[in-house]
């Protein structure tokens, strides 16, 4: 039985003997190791941390989690967020669970229907805006600032606390830290909450290395690697489609403190990347969670040696938060038959 992210790791977080262990069984995370695609990239060690495997699918639940507990011990009536999708889905569940109504502002056709489907489900009051990410999270600053609403974005410090125990789990795994993380870069809380878990866990003599963080932005939403925000961002990759991520400075201060670098792939990169993981790894995530991967591709057709190296690639979110690219991006596999033994094996040994 999960324990939960709360309990885990409750030394390292900012709990209270008053704050409520509450948890839907997040965190804990598979790390797997790459079956086939690791030898393709002469890497001896690639991993991939599956953060689709949380409650709602995504990893927005290990922050979400501690934002929530943190919002009931302080007496909250509501929370509030802007959403791409999985943050969405997320702040509802939990808010579900915890009786507190979650309203959620999205950009008006910008949301994979897996994750608004998720938000519905949970009971949110969804609030649709003609404007994209940057707008949404702009409304919902002004809004809780004037009323008695929780903010529960990533610009919620509570969020990135909880973030960072990936960091944790992937060291708890290895038994050190990975020589690169290779990481989707959006509103880019992630980035910076896993730099702020590896670093910790360093200064707690638990690592003896810190990894190089590796952030994949998409190429027609790539506002840090352009150094000024995108006023339109566009890509299929709807989770990581922002213009102006909130945690900005975060991911610079990774990218710099690291050794590591902040770049972009374009949408036929993360295209195949996803379908790469899917046929070649049994792994199905959603389209800005294989940025990190088609990152990976990227730097090594570049000439990046990872003979002796250790990489981890995070994936953020499952692919069933987008099932409709899932269908429209893979050749089609169905063929139809009569229903007699010779039809199926006409087809099937073929």
């Amino acid at each position: 039985m999960g324990v939960g992210v709360l309990k885990t790791y409750r030394e390292l977080l900012p709990v209270t003997e008053a704050t409520p262990m509450i948890t839907l069984g997040e965190g804990d995370t598979p790390l797997v190791k790459s079956n086939r695609l690791a030898a393709e990239l002469g890497c001896p060690e690639l991993y991939f941390k599956l953060e689709g495997c949380n409650p709602t699918g995504s990893f927005k639940d290990r922050g979400m989690v501690v934002a929530i507990a943190k919002a009931l011990e302080e007496g909250s009536r509501a929370i509030m967020c802007a959403s791409t999708g999985n943050t969405s889905a997320s702040a509802a569940a939990f808010g579900a669970y915890s009786g507190l109504p979650a309203l959620v502002i999205i950009p008006r056709g910008e949301v994979a229907m897996g994750k608004l489907a998720q938000a519905m489900a949970y009971g949110a009051k969804i609030i649709m805006v003609n404007g994209n990410f940057d707008a949404a999270l702009e409304l919902v600053r002004s809004f809780t600032t004037k009323h008695e609403v929780t903010l529960v974005n990533s610009v919620n410090p509570y969020r990135l606390e909880g973030q960072k125990t990936a960091a944790f789990e992937i060291v708890d795994s290895l038994g050190d830290a990975p020589d690169y993380l290779f990481i989707p870069v959006g509103n880019a809380g992630n980035i910076t909450a896993y730099w702020r878990g590896f670093q910790e866990y360093h200064q707690l003599g638990r690592s003896k290395t810190l990894p190089r963080m590796m952030g994949f932005q998409a190429e027609g939403a790539a506002p840090i690697v352009r150094g000024e925000p995108v006023s339109n961002p566009q890509t299929i990759a709807s989770a990581i489609r922002i213009g102006n991520p909130a945690s900005w400075k975060g991911a610079l201060e990774a990218r710099d403190g690291s050794g590591g670098a902040i770049d972009m792939v374009s949408d036929d990169e993360i295209l195949e990347g996803y379908r790469l993981l899917a046929s070649q790894e049994g792994i199905f995530c959603e389209p800005a969670s294989a940025a990190s991967f088609a990152g990976l591709i990227k730097l090594h057709k570049k000439g990046l040696d990872l003979s002796d190296r250790r990489v981890v690639c995070v994936f953020t979110g499952t692919g069933l938060k987008d099932p409709d690219l899932a269908v429209t991006s893979v050749a089609p596999q169905t063929i139809v038959v009569e229903p007699t033994l010779e039809a199926v094996e006409a087809v099937a040994l073929s």
